[in-house]
């Protein structure tokens, strides 16, 4: 083989090396972009956990929350503060669920809810509901 010829190769072989870095990162992408579009605003993590927040006093948060969750049916079983805000624990059928309402500045507030089903799994279906929901009430009011 000839030095010209090796030189094409070794070429060829580091450009199909680079072309498969850049195309394995749009698959990451092109899932971001579709999960920002599918709900917009709320934002999940791969252990089932989901985020929103609100401009919004953490007061009023809570009461869109609870109207929230009574208007899905689902039980609320404590309400405590915690040193971050304050923390709901609620159930429903097969499903234990948190919410913790985190006070950003006076006027924002963070929300996180994770539904559990089971010790496994999570129900990130339903913690988005409550989220979309209590947004909804805030909305309106």
């Amino acid at each position: 083989m000839n030095y010209l010829a090796k030189i094409s190769l070794r070429a060829g072989v580091v450009s199909i090396a680079c072309l498969s870095a850049v195309l394995a990162g749009c698959a990451p992408l092109a899932l971001t972009a579709f999960g920002v579009g599918a709900s917009a605003g709320v934002s999940h993590t791969l252990s089932g956990v989901t985020y929103r927040t609100f401009t919004a006093p953490r007061s009023r948060v809570r009461v869109a929350a609870m109207a929230a969750l009574k208007r899905m049916g689902i039980k609320v079983e404590s309400a405590e503060t915690t040193d971050r805000g304050e923390l709901i624990k609620c159930s429903a059928t097969g499903r234990q669920i948190e919410i913790e309402l985190e006070n950003i500045s006076f006027n924002t507030t963070r929300m996180r809810a994770v539904a559990k089903n089971g010790t496994l799994l999570y129900d990130s279906a339903t913690a988005t509901e409550i989220i979309l929901q209590t947004e909804r009430l805030l909305i309106n009011a």
